[in-house]
């Protein structure tokens, strides 16, 4: 059964824009906590960025604050990353995931991918300079 679904990568020039969606399903769509974690080739999974309970907290890498917004919308059950003046070094498949979490777990800081229990196949990103 599938629970997460990522869209809306594709390739951008440099100070370029690109909207990612994930859409969820079944029991994830019940999780208080989502993010959307990245993977650069030859690299380790990072979490970019994640929210927890409708956006009363949010958790953003150093990296991408500033460029970089999530947002949900519940009614339609899907998360969206907004990402503002993309850079090369954001190449990088992106992933969504979802888990029932507190605060702190979601937003207090860096999370691995496989602390969530949900987690979708990924869209990729290119940014090319």
């Amino acid at each position: 059964q599938v629970q997460l679904v990522e869209s809306g990568g594709g390739s951008v020039q440099a100070g370029g824009s690109l909207r990612l969606s994930c859409a969820a399903s079944g029991a994830a769509v019940r999780s208080n906590c989502m993010g959307w974690f990245r993977q650069a080739p030859g690299k380790e999974h990072e979490e970019v960025a994640a929210v927890y309970d409708r956006g009363s907290s949010t958790y953003y890498d150093d990296s991408v604050k500033g460029r970089f917004t999530i947002s949900q919308d519940n009614a339609k059950s899907t998360l969206y990353l907004q990402m503002n003046n993309l850079k090369p070094d954001d190449t990088a498949m992106y992933y969504c995931a979802a888990v029932t979490s507190t605060r702190d777990y979601c937003t207090g800081g860096p999370r691995r991918k496989n602390d969530f229990a949900f987690r979708g196949q990924g869209t990729q990103v290119t940014v090319s300079s």
